[in-house]
């Protein structure tokens, strides 16, 4: 009853929000993440968009994340890390995440070519288990992957767009 009212008024990206909000809650959480885990969500992810396009259990799900530009689950999760790594770097992240140091603010980087650069420093861990899934770590390995023009964009705007797009473009190769 309530996805007839929605597909009424025509709005088909209005019914999941309540769900994805949900799903994207505590990303953080969810790096690295193994693989028989991540399946549990994203099932949940899927059955948002099969109830959007009416699918049967058995179809194929891609096409309809394609259509609907979402995400699969490891790419809504390097989003938000992204996503924050980006804001702690510009000073719009509350100041107890702001352990990311850029590889030109190291001493005695000023004559080299990384002092132009924007990568950051990966910190070293002692748990090979946790410790790469810890923010400053997963974060700095995660920047250091993007292009550089997401990287140097001069918003957080444009940062969100050129990512989703990259992100959109490694999920989805064959289709996009």
């Amino acid at each position: 009853m309530y996805l007839e009212t929605h597909r009424s008024i025509g709005s088909k990206r209005a019914f999941p929000t309540g769900v994805l909000d949900r799903l994207d809650y505590g990303n953080f959480l969810l790096v690295g993440l193994p693989a028989y885990q991540q399946r549990h969500l994203a099932s949940v992810l899927h059955a948002a968009a099969r109830l959007m396009y009416r699918l049967r259990r058995y179809d194929h799900i891609t096409d309809a994340l394609a259509t609907l530009h979402w995400l699969r689950l490891p790419e809504r999760v390097d989003f938000k890390v992204a996503d924050m790594a980006y804001r702690v770097l510009h000073g719009l992240a509350p100041p107890y995440l702001s352990q990311l140091t850029r590889v030109a603010d190291l001493p005695g980087r000023r004559r080299l070519r990384s002092s132009s650069s924007q990568s950051l420093l990966v910190p070293s861990f002692r748990r090979s288990t946790v410790g790469w899934r810890s923010f400053p770590v997963a974060a700095s390995v995660l920047w250091n992957s993007l292009p550089l023009d997401i990287q140097s964009s001069p918003s957080l705007t444009v940062f969100r767009h050129r990512l989703k797009t990259f992100l959109v473009h490694r999920s989805f190769p064959h289709i996009l």
